[in-house]
């Protein structure tokens, strides 16, 4: 009864070759997911996505500026409107103007839409064409 020692013959040989077929197993596993999950991921219906621009406007003397604070009060320029038909009466006579001016609304961030609103529908109701917000620009530049 003995025992060799040191013999690279027989079947304890260390295998000097790496097993590959854990990394195929895995590998076809990862295939089989991003398969099932690519198609659903993208969409079937195609549409035109709106791009974000940043677009520096300037500020001219025709310009009417239309003010909302807070609390929802209207003002033409710094002079403060009485109500929804005073802000009516003034704009007939920019939406008669050739060519009209653009209408700028200053929405005060804590004000409730409704006030802004109603700017949009006096100048829809008056026949004004040219509508902007004015906004704060993203900080740092983007």
């Amino acid at each position: 009864m003995g025992m060799q020692v040191g013999s690279s013959e027989g079947d304890d040989a260390v295998i000097a070759s790496i097993n590959t077929t854990p990394l195929v197993d895995v590998m076809l596993v990862l295939l089989i997911i991003f398969l099932i999950t690519i198609p659903v991921v993208t969409t079937s219906v195609p549409v035109q996505l709106p791009k974000e621009r940043i677009e520096a406007r300037e500020t001219k003397p025709e310009n009417i500026v239309i003010s909302v604070n807070q609390a929802g009060k209207l003002f033409w320029y710094d002079e403060p409107l009485a109500n929804h038909a005073a802000l009516m009466a003034r704009l007939r006579p920019v939406a008669a103007m050739t060519p009209q001016p653009e209408v700028q609304v200053r929405g005060d961030m804590a004000a409730r839409y409704e006030g802004v609103g109603r700017v949009l529908f006096a100048c829809q109701t008056a026949g004004v064409a040219k509508v902007s917000f004015i906004t704060e620009p993203p900080p740092n530049g983007g």
